[in-house]
């Protein structure tokens, strides 16, 4: 005898039905289990591919961010050596400057005009004199005074300084303007 033939037909019917019901309710929670772990997995390979896009892009942005700080510095540089180029030349033309104002406040050198021949002609002239020691050949001449001399040297020094800060910039607006 079994422990099945013990219980009477109408429990048995119901002790199958339950039995039938735990079995399936097992079932579908193995499903259910089965399912999230599948899930699971496919979650954790998105986080992992998103991961790895985000360290690759992460990477891009580091290598482009040190080039354009490669190419900043270089212009710096360059910047720099055409700062120090436009400042040697500024110096030397005030030293220039300095050098012929001195030369012409202690007249040993005196700045001379052409005179027109046309107007030498005419009855217009002015006195020709030359250096002492010396002979003037050629077209006729006429001293200025020191102090219109250095008028001039002082306008010409403004000319060049603006001159030499033209060229400054110009090689800024060249330097900065060429892609390299």
């Amino acid at each position: 005898m079994c422990l099945v033939d013990l219980i009477p037909a109408p429990y048995r019917l119901l002790a199958i039905g339950a039995l039938l019901v735990a079995v399936a309710g097992g079932a579908a929670a193995l499903a259910w289990q089965i399912q999230d772990w599948r899930y699971g997995q496919q979650l954790a390979e998105q986080a992992r591919l998103q991961a790895e896009t985000l360290h690759q892009l992460t990477q891009v942005a580091a290598t482009q961010q040190q080039v354009e700080q490669d190419k900043r510095l270089a212009l710096e540089q360059r910047l720099s050596s055409s700062e120090q180029t436009h400042y040697r030349v500024l110096s030397d033309a005030q030293r220039d400057r300095g050098r012929l104002r001195d030369r012409l406040a202690t007249a040993d050198l005196r700045l001379s005009v052409l005179l027109d021949a046309t107007t030498v002609a005419s009855g217009d002239s002015v006195p020709a004199t030359t250096a002492t020691g010396g002979v003037v050949h050629g077209a006729t001449r006429a001293q200025l005074d020191p102090a219109h001399a250095q008028r001039i040297i002082g306008i010409t020094d403004a000319g060049d300084q603006g001159l030499i800060a033209l060229a400054a910039c110009q090689a800024y607006a060249k330097e900065v303007s060429t892609p390299k």
